[in-house]
């Protein structure tokens, strides 16, 4: 039998849009009255699925509701309006009326839609890496970018501490110092021994908190670990290529049992900052900012440029190297959104 050909992003692409339009054209025969719907309640979105999504009731339980076509966006973790229908119509229980302005929201680029919303109303962004997969601080000041943008609070989570030896603590200490230094959170935690995970069970619980990171890192299972009764699905970094598989594939959110959220996010193997200009870029490297627009010339791109005021402060002590070189192959990679401009979740 002849091996069935992989298919192109573009028919992948034209799959998913035909099976979008049948489940928008059922869900569209559902026409409620008004005097079919009970009264507007306050509910959370903890999951979206295409035309319609669930909502969480103030009570705590869970409702699959149509959306009105006055809604444009709608993503797990946002607050709405929503009414519930006097009668279950094809599973549907409910529509959603409206959606309350989000406090923040977490968006990636993606090539055929646009900057694409991900999840609404996170307080914290775990940036989650690891020993294994290999240390990598570029990801690491890529997601730091991504989420000063966001104006959301990034921790960075050092995850399988148990695997630190001889051979990779010293460099993965000395560049996680420079974050400390730089003014952000560093914990560590491991699944195997224990180590930091009551420590970091008591920061979710203050706050709507997603995990970000690399496959492999082990999200899924810092998540079963803090949510047992999940049981989330998990799965081992290969042994041969040291990567991870992509184990959760719709975002949800969830609730801990000593307080806090948590939204369970989908892998996201291209979340890239090719659409973002350069002046964003620089934001994102907050120590940058005493510097950033004192270069001799305006139109400065910080690489080999005389009078550069980043190159000088780097030579001055003012600021590290090694985030100056993350810098720069940022800025070399926007306007490129092919893979070399992206980094893995």
């Amino acid at each position: 039998m002849a091996k069935a050909k992989k298919l192109t992003k573009g028919q992948a692409r034209q799959i998913r849009a035909n099976q979008s339009k049948k489940l928008r054209k059922s869900t569209e025969t559902i026409q409620w009255q008004d005097d079919e719907l009970g009264a507007p309640e306050q509910g959370v979105v903890i999951s979206r699925f295409g035309q319609h999504a669930d909502v969480e009731s103030h009570d705590g339980e869970i409702f699959r509701c149509n959306l009105r076509r006055s809604i444009s966006s709608l993503v797990c973790g946002d607050k709405v309006l929503w009414r519930k229908g006097k009668a279950t119509q094809h599973s549907i229980s409910g529509v959603i009326e409206a959606v309350h302005e989000r406090d923040s929201v977490l968006s990636r680029p993606d090539v055929y839609d646009g900057v694409k919303p991900i999840a609404a109303n996170i307080s914290q962004i775990l940036i989650v890496s690891s020993v294994l997969p290999a240390f990598n601080s570029d990801i690491i000041d890529r997601y730091l970018v991504a989420a000063e943008q966001t104006g959301i609070t990034p921790v960075i989570l050092l995850n399988k501490v148990d695997l630190l030896d001889d051979s990779n603590r010293e460099v993965i200490e000395k560049q996680l110092n420079i974050y400390r230094d730089i003014g952000y959170q560093v914990t560590y935690v491991s699944n195997e021994t224990g180590e930091g995970i009551a420590e970091l069970s008591a920061q979710l619980s203050q706050h709507t908190s997603i995990f970000v990171g690399q496959s492999g890192v082990g999200k899924s299972t810092l998540t079963n670990t803090l949510m047992p009764e999940l049981g989330l699905v998990t799965n081992i970094v290969s042994e041969n290529s040291g990567l991870g598989q992509h184990t959760t594939t719709v975002a949800r959110l969830y609730h801990f049992k000593q307080g806090g959220d948590l939204i369970d996010s989908p892998g996201i193997r291209e979340f890239g900052l090719w659409h973002l200009s350069p002046e964003q870029v620089s934001n994102g490297f907050i120590e940058f900012s005493p510097y950033i627009g004192t270069c001799k010339f305006r139109d400065c791109k910080h690489q080999n440029d005389p009078g550069c005021a980043l190159i000088a402060a780097k030579n001055d002590g003012k600021i590290y190297p090694e985030r100056l070189v993350s810098f720069q192959k940022i800025l070399a990679s926007l306007g490129d959104n092919t893979l070399t401009s992206r980094f893995n979740d």
